[in-house]
C-alpha cells in the first residue's frame, strides 16, 4: 500500500499547506509566493485531487437562521459488520466523520442536523434500523469549541505563509461593513453550497453555468454568505498520506467553572483539531490527528499539564476512517468521491 513518503513530496504538501491559508487564491498568486510556475502548481494539484490524495471543500457552518446542531454517536455493531456499516453511513449527507475506532463501540460518527427533533429522527429511522448496530449512544454537542478541518500542515515557513496571506488578503474586496449576521437564504446559495462540497475551487463561471444565473450572481451569493461568515472552506490531505494519520477522541470531565480555561489551553496544542462541551457521562470530547500511536500518550500527557483540572476518562483510536466533512474514503486512504452535505430547505 502507497504511504506518504512515496506519494507526496515537499512540494506537493508546501502547495497543500499555501491552499490551506487561501483555498481561493489563483494559481498566478500562488506562484508569486512558492516560486513555481502558475501551470506546474495547476497540475500538481489536479494530480494530487484526481488522485484522491488533497481536497479542497466547502461546507456551511449555517443556512438561515438555525445554526447546526452537532451530535457524536458511538455505534456498537454485530461481530463482521463494522465495516460495512461505516459504509452504509458515510453515505448519509448529515455525517461529517465516519471513523472505525478501537474500545467499546466500533464506529465514532459526527453528524449535523437543524435540531435535536431531526437528529432523534435520524436516530430513530436511521441508525436503529440499520442490521449491523446492536446498540448506540449519542452524545450531543453543546458546544463548538473550534471548527472542524482547521488543520494546517504547517509545511511553508512562517515567513512565506504570512506572504501569502497578505498577498490574498490585498487583492481581496473589502467585506460588507453592514453584512447581516444571518442573511437570509435562497435556493441558489444552497445550490451553490452543494456544488463547492465536492470542489471549492470551482469558478464562479462554472457555478453560473451549472445553476443557470450569472457570474455576478454567484460572486454576490458568496461574498454575501462569507461575510456573514456562514461558510467554511478548507483544503486536506487526506490524512494517510499527511503525516499525521492516525485519529484518536479522547473523552474528558472538567469541573463547569474551569471548562472556558480549559478549554483556552487545549486550543494552544497543536494535536487538538476539534474541542467539544457534550451530554453525557463526560462533559468535553477532543478529537484529534497524531503522527503515530504512541503520540496518544504523549498528547494526553500535554493536555494534563497544560489544564490541570482537566480528567482524561478515555481514549479510542481510529482502524480506518471511512469519512472526514463531504469526502468519503477508500481503503487506501484516498477519497473516492464526496457526498452532498444535508441542507435544510
Amino acid at each position: 500500500m502507497d504511504t506518504g513518503e512515496s506519494v507526496l513530496g515537499e512540494a506537493d504538501l508546501s502547495l497543500i499547506h499555501a491552499l490551506q491559508i487561501a483555498p481561493r487564491a489563483s494559481w498566478t498568486q500562488l506562484s508569486a509566493v512558492l516560486g513555481t510556475s502558475p501551470d506546474t502548481l495547476a497540475r500538481r494539484w489536479e494530480h494530487l485531487n484526481s488522485g484522491g490524495y488533497a481536497w479542497n471543500s466547502l461546507l456551511a457552518a449555517r443556512l438561515g437562521t438555525d445554526a447546526t446542531l452537532h451530535a457524536w454517536i458511538e455505534l456498537e455493531c454485530v461481530p463482521g459488520d463494522a465495516e460495512a456499516t461505516a459504509v452504509e453511513v458515510a453515505g448519509d449527507p448529515c455525517t461529517l466523520g465516519v471513523h472505525q475506532v478501537t474500545g467499546d463501540a466500533d464506529l465514532v460518527l459526527l453528524v449535523a442536523w437543524p435540531d435535536l427533533y431531526a437528529l432523534d429522527a435520524y436516530l430513530a429511522d436511521r441508525i436503529r434500523r440499520l442490521p449491523g448496530v446492536i446498540r448506540s449512544r449519542t452524545q450531543v454537542v453543546t458546544r463548538l469549541h473550534n471548527r472542524p478541518y482547521r488543520s494546517r500542515l504547517e509545511q511553508l515557513p512562517p515567513g512565506q505563509a504570512q506572504l501569502l496571506a497578505e498577498t490574498v488578503n490585498g487583492d481581496r474586496r473589502p467585506r460588507l461593513a453592514h453584512a447581516r449576521a444571518y442573511p437570509y437564504v435562497t435556493e441558489l446559495d444552497r445550490r451553490l453550497v452543494a456544488e463547492l462540497a465536492g470542489d471549492a475551487r470551482r469558478s464562479a463561471a462554472e457555478l453560473a453555468r451549472q445553476c443557470g444565473t450569472s457570474e455576478s450572481t454567484v460572486r454576490r451569493r458568496l461574498d454575501t454568505l462569507t461575510s456573514a461568515g456562514v461558510l467554511h472552506q478548507h483544503c486536506q490531505a487526506a490524512p494517510r498520506f499527511s503525516g499525521r494519520p492516525v485519529w484518536a477522541m479522547v473523552t474528558a470531565d472538567v469541573p463547569s467553572l474551569e471548562v472556558s480555561a480549559t478549554v483556552a489551553a487545549l486550543t494552544r496544542l497543536r494535536q487538538t483539531r476539534v474541542i467539544t462541551s457534550v451530554t453525557g457521562p463526560h462533559n468535553l470530547a477532543l478529537a484529534m490527528w497524531l503522527r503515530t500511536v504512541d503520540e496518544l500518550h504523549d498528547i494526553t500527557a500535554a493536555m494534563v499539564r497544560a489544564a490541570p483540572a482537566l480528567r482524561v476518562a478515555g481514549t479510542s483510536l481510529s482502524l480506518r476512517t471511512h469519512k472526514i466533512g463531504a469526502q468519503v474514503l477508500g481503503p487506501d486512504g484516498r477519497r473516492t468521491h464526496h457526498v452532498r452535505p444535508y441542507s435544510a430547505p
